[in-house]
């Protein structure tokens, strides 16, 4: 009898574990989440971050081709790596944040591409120019949350980002870095 309460417990735990993981990720948390980026100026690596974001996401890890997303970061919380530069990507030649205070991104299709790596695909809007962008992401499980990290590769020209005196890359390259970091919990 004793062996028998044993084993339906532990299949009890196992069935109450795959339902667990079967519920999908449908929030993000800012305060264990990042969004950064890397870039080049005369030359020398600099890095950024955004300090404001917010997301939208129903991702399960077995049902990626299901998954939904979309992503906006306040451009006004740039954080550039000093206060002079910041006061100055927020500018019409730059983010032009008075008109267009957000960037967006929208996932159309995830696909699994090996075990807890996926292929995201969608759109990256920024200054109302809209670009399609593909990107890989890895899924790692830490508890009820999941992280999600990744990064894709992104040329400013493309959304206009640094006009005028800025539009030439002898003093800011066009290659932009930009690196997600993103701590996602399960849904109920």
């Amino acid at each position: 009898m004793n062996t028998v309460l044993k084993n339906l417990l532990v299949l009890s735990a196992s069935a109450l574990a795959l339902q667990a993981q079967a519920v999908p990720y449908t929030a993000i948390v800012p305060a264990k989440s990042s969004v950064t980026f890397s870039y080049k100026q005369m030359g020398v690596a600099m890095d950024g971050r955004f300090k404001k974001f917010a997301a939208q996401v129903n991702f399960d890890p077995a049902k990626a081709e299901q998954a939904k997303a979309s992503f906006d970061v306040e451009l006004a919380s740039v954080d550039a790596g000093s206060s002079e530069a910041d006061d100055e990507v927020v500018t019409k030649s730059w983010f032009n944040t008075a008109a267009f205070p957000k960037a967006s991104f929208v996932a159309k299709q995830i696909k699994q591409t090996a075990p807890n790596q996926y292929e995201v695909q969608g759109t990256l809007s920024i200054k109302g120019l809209s670009r399609d962008v593909k990107f890989p992401m890895k899924h790692t499980a830490q508890g009820k949350d999941g992280l999600l990290t990744g990064g894709f590769s992104m040329k400013r020209a493309d959304y206009s980002i640094g006009e005028g005196m800025w539009a030439k890359f002898d003093v800011v390259a066009n290659d932009i870095q930009v690196h997600f970091s993103i701590t996602t919990t399960l849904g109920k």
